[in-house]
């Protein structure tokens, strides 16, 4: 459970911009435009484990979805510097995923979580399934065994991540992601009622038909447009590996209290 009291929408957006979450991002503005155009090239390792077709082939079109979603500049002659998260999407996206996770736990739906981004994200992951473990969610249990990309799909604090050499790995690969829902479908488990989930594990868990939430940065597209063609239920924009992973924890304070989860 969270210890940081959730702050109100006003003050979290004040946060989000100080802390670099949002607002003038750490992430430039070439890196961005560079990974748009990779995915509009076709290349796989930028479509996060979403099969994207021929549907986003130029990077303008990609461009205009992150602007609106993300709240990257929308301006396609903005080709060096700075680039932007608007703290606001990002609030909007919290609610939304709130609203996931009350149906989780009314409907008492199995969950798995998972990280790609251990040295960023794992506090967000992991104080979210212990919220939601609390409130009468069952997390679902990786099988043991599992190999993916030269290494191990592990399993701590209730989070799914990629293991390699005993060490965590931040990996965007939807290939772990992949094998757990493989092995439990020939276990004969029933999938994951709800996703919560980064990158890679998040986009072949929304390409697999499971309801999921992801978190992605500015320089990762897949995720967004997933979220505007239907196939992932809610993209959370955000930078996501800043200077200290506590600057994290008022907004999954925030996030669970609109959840109604952080008495649990």
């Amino acid at each position: 459970m969270p210890t940081t009291a959730a702050p109100p929408r006003s003050e979290l957006v004040e946060h989000l911009i100080r802390t670099r979450i949002a607002g003038e991002v750490a992430t430039p503005r070439e890196n961005n435009l560079a990974h748009y155009r990779e995915l509009a090239n076709g290349n796989r390792y930028f479509w996060l484990g979403l099969e994207l077709g021929d549907r986003w082939t130029d990077e303008q079109d990609v461009l205009a979805v992150m602007a609106e979603r993300c709240g990257v500049d929308e301006d396609p002659e903005h080709r060096q510097g700075q680039d932007t998260i608007d703290p606001e999407l990002t609030i909007d996206a919290l609610d939304r995923a709130a609203t996931l996770l009350r149906k989780a736990v009314t409907g008492r739906r199995r969950v798995l979580v998972a990280t790609g981004h251990p040295g960023g994200l794992l506090d967000v992951h992991a104080e979210t399934a212990a919220a939601l473990k609390a409130a009468g969610c069952e997390l679902v249990r990786v099988p043991l065994g599992l190999t993916a990309d030269e290494g191990v799909v592990s399993q701590f604090a209730g989070v799914a991540m990629y293991e390699r050499g005993a060490s965590l790995w931040h990996t965007h690969s939807p290939r772990p992601m992949a094998e757990i829902l493989d092995a439990l479908a020939q276990e004969g488990e029933e999938p994951p009622g709800l996703v919560v989930a980064d990158h890679g594990w998040a986009g072949c868990a929304a390409q697999y038909g499971i309801d999921t939430i992801g978190y992605a940065d500015c320089n990762d597209p897949a995720l967004f447009l997933g979220e505007a063609e239907g196939t992932l239920a809610v993209c959370v924009p955000l930078d996501d590996h800043v200077a200290d992973p506590r600057y994290y924890e008022p907004m999954t304070a925030y996030l669970l209290d609109a959840a109604g989860l952080s008495g649990s």
